[in-house]
């Protein structure tokens, strides 16, 4: 016959054991051999998260994972989203991740300068979207990084791009400098992204936009390369070297062959080849030409101009590019 002392002590080494295991399933390392991402979807409960976690194999058992959660995890409501579960992540530390709503960002990244049938590229290559759209009107989509959810349309993305644009272009407008030869907003998106593909030292964008303003002024054709290549690629890559026959075409963007703006923008500019537009820089220079750092060379005269080109093209010479 047992004593009562020893059922008791017996009790008590039975009640240890179990909250030790109920503490070690919380806080040790989980099932989860390598790093993954779990979706858990709007107005998911506690039970039926537990069960995707199950199933994706981040825990062990969905039904000892509500109990643990209920004894441990306090109040906290878990939220929706797509989840980084680390490899190893504790039942505890998972529960932290979805009560703390640390959804995994996705981002598509719009660089300055990018035409618009390669914003359509970006956004075609990013698996986790869906859907299908068009090359969005050149010029409607402003520059940056858009996050976005697993399974959210292409068509919302790029609605978001553009809606940016708009609003950008529309507090710059109201900005605008008298200096500013853009007469509507729409030519200052023109102007703007000639800008953008002429130079990527963002210190000479509004040098530049000045010497194409001044040109403007007077008439003389802006003679930009990019505006050359942009019909003959939709702002793709040319390449090759631009023929003389195309410097000549007169399509509505070459300002080789005419003065003024082109048509349209040929590129998606950002902001702060906007805001060189709308604000440019006090000159009276009408020439600029690479100086062989990346960066460019400023000259009021042809005959000052001239002599920086020889210098440019003595540097291209010694590159053995020429």
């Amino acid at each position: 016959m047992r004593r009562p002392g020893c059922l008791a002590l017996i009790a008590g080494l039975v009640l240890i054991v179990a909250a030790a295991w109920v503490l070690l399933g919380w806080s040790g390392s989980g099932p989860a051999t390598k790093p993954m991402n779990v979706e858990i979807a709007q107005g998911s409960s506690l039970a039926s998260a537990a069960t995707q976690l199950e199933k994706a194999g981040a825990i062990r058992s969905a039904s000892r994972f509500r109990l643990r959660a209920r004894l441990f995890g306090g109040s906290g409501s878990i939220k929706a989203g797509e989840f980084a579960i680390p490899a190893g992540a504790s039942e505890s530390s998972i529960l932290s991740i979805l009560q703390g709503g640390r959804a995994v960002q996705r981002l598509v990244v719009i660089p300055e300068g990018l035409p618009s049938v390669m914003v359509r590229d970006k956004l075609m290559a990013a698996d986790a979207l869906t859907g299908s759209v068009g090359v969005p009107a050149e010029g409607s989509v402003l520059p940056d990084g858009y996050s976005f959810e697993r399974d959210e349309t292409r068509a919302a993305v790029l609605a978001r791009m553009q809606a940016a644009m708009k609003k950008y272009v529309a507090q710059a407008w109201a900005k605008r400098r008298p200096t500013t030869v853009a007469r509507t907003p729409q030519e200052a998106v023109i102007l703007a992204s000639v800008v953008e593909k002429e130079t990527g030292k963002p210190s000479e964008r509004r040098m530049v936009a000045a010497v194409y303003s001044n040109r403007l002024r007077i008439g003389m054709p802006l003679q930009a390369d990019p505006t050359v290549i942009y019909p003959i690629t939709k702002g793709r890559p040319l390449g090759r070297r631009i023929r003389q026959s195309e410097l000549r075409a007169d399509n509505g963007y070459n300002t080789y062959a005419s003065p003024g703006l082109p048509v349209g923008p040929i590129a998606n500019p950002g902001r702060l080849s906007i805001d060189a537009v709308l604000d440019p820089a006090q000159t009276k220079a009408l020439y600029f030409v690479a100086d062989g750092t990346g960066g460019h060379v400023f000259a009021d005269t042809l005959t000052e101009h001239n002599a920086n080109v020889k210098k440019w093209y003595a540097i291209r010479r010694a590159r053995g590019e020429m």
